[in-house]
């Protein structure tokens, strides 16, 4: 079975336990919660998931020529030392990459996509960057010079992954020993602070020892809450911009500095250091903690519309998974263009902006319309005449219902009291 397709079947499960923390914290009292930030954040996860399967080349391409070509023992795939091994050193080289994302301004520019939400729920874990493949292989390249199989590697990556998912949660408080010896929801949720107190600690991805080995580690304090977020919030719902927005104020900087050696290692330099010229001529409101959420009011009818919407693309991305082993290339692309396409719309139609219903109406219509007109859907497998009536019903039935709901969304402002559902 192919790491695509595993996601394909975990992603059904994040939802159960999704949907669970959202019964517990609503059973408690806490708003854990909020539409808008649920959508933009799964919606990341959406683009993430599709870049990770069109640059599997990078990422794994280059793992395996390396074990192929450099690697200096042959480890056997049968053996369950070196399973066992391989999730070990795993789980140490991305404590590292985890640190150096927080450290380093051009890998903190890939990572922030995972800090941005001022949420933290099961969905902030599943919140994550676009752009982490173009270096982030570069860490694990001491597993192929030891020579663990692809295979090997493919998978342990995937448990280190899937294991970090429930530590995403504000509902599990403090396990005792367990939070001594791994990460765990008090733990992440530290690290994922703004606070003085918490900022940049806590990386270990399964194991938190890591961290008190290498002075990294703070506990999470009853008395200090953790605030969520970064330093710099996103005030955004557009996912593009959200993997963008640190790269664009790093090329602004190095544009605006007058000396060379500036202009390079401002890319190196720890996340928010600045030439001390371009500080000057550009400067930067501080960082207050006890700022207002971004928040733009939409109307219940607008969420419901926006829900169903997300959730239809959701399906379809569930759909591109299955794709991978056996579409063509162009056909793929063409459906990530249209899934990334669809988020973006979706994205900028939270943020409440004028241009976001046009752009809504013509994706929605023009999704309705190619199936009927082409009498297929791009030759992507597994999608018959039936499938292909729902979509143009469902979408065609969306188009008719836009202006309306626009209508009613227009009718706020900012001062309305009109909450996420």
């Amino acid at each position: 079975m192919t790491p695509e397709r595993i996601m394909a079947w975990a992603i059904p499960g994040f939802f159960v336990l999704i949907a669970i923390e959202f019964a517990v914290a609503r059973w408690r009292g806490h708003k854990a919660y909020r539409s808008n930030d649920a959508i933009n954040s799964l919606g990341l996860g959406v683009i993430s998931q599709i870049v990770g399967v069109l640059s599997k080349l990078l990422s794994v391409g280059i793992y395996a020529w390396c074990v192929q070509h450099l690697g200096v023992f042959h480890l056997a795939a049968n053996s369950v030392w070196v399973w066992l091994s391989a999730l070990l050193l795993y789980d140490f080289l991305y404590y590292w990459l985890h640190r150096m994302g927080h450290e380093v301004n051009v890998l903190w520019a890939a990572h922030v996509v995972h800090h941005q939400s001022e949420d933290y729920n099961l969905t902030t874990a599943l919140r994550q960057t676009g752009s982490g493949v173009l270096l982030g292989w570069l860490f694990y390249l001491p597993m192929a010079l030891l020579g663990y199989p692809v295979e090997v590697f493919v998978v342990v990556a995937l448990i280190d992954l899937l294991y970090q998912f429930w530590v995403h949660t504000g509902e599990i408080d403090k396990l005792g020993w367990f939070d001594r010896v791994f990460c765990s929801p008090s733990n992440h949720r530290a690290h994922h602070a703004v606070n003085d107190r918490y900022l940049d600690k806590n990386y270990g991805g399964i194991l938190i020892l890591w961290d008190r080995l290498f002075g990294t580690f703070t506990e999470e304090n009853d008395s200090e809450p953790p605030v969520f977020g970064t330093r710099s919030p996103l005030q955004s719902w557009n996912p593009l911009w959200a993997n963008a927005e640190v790269y664009w104020a790093m090329v602004q900087d190095a544009w605006h500095a007058e000396r060379w050696r500036d202009k390079l290692q401002l890319w190196f330099r720890p996340p928010g250091w600045r030439p001390a010229d371009v500080a000057a001529r550009f400067p930067k409101p501080a960082f207050d903690i006890d700022h207002p959420r971004y928040d733009p009011p939409m109307s219940r009818g607008f969420t419901v519309y926006l829900l169903l919407q997300f959730a239809l693309l959701l399906g379809m991305s569930i759909h591109f998974l299955t794709l991978v082993p056996v579409a063509p290339l162009p056909t793929l692309l063409l459906y990530a263009g249209y899934l990334v396409a669809s988020l973006c719309v979706l994205g900028i139609l939270m943020e409440g902006r004028r241009s976001a219903t046009w752009l809504e109406g013509v994706r929605v219509l023009a999704t309705a319309l190619v199936p009927v007109l082409s009498g297929k859907w791009f030759g992507i497998p597994h999608l018959d005449g039936y499938m292909m009536l729902a979509i143009a019903v469902v979408f065609g039935l969306s188009a008719l219902a836009l202006p309306w709901l626009h209508g009613g969304q227009r009718g706020l402002s900012l001062h309305d009291g009109a909450a996420p559902v």
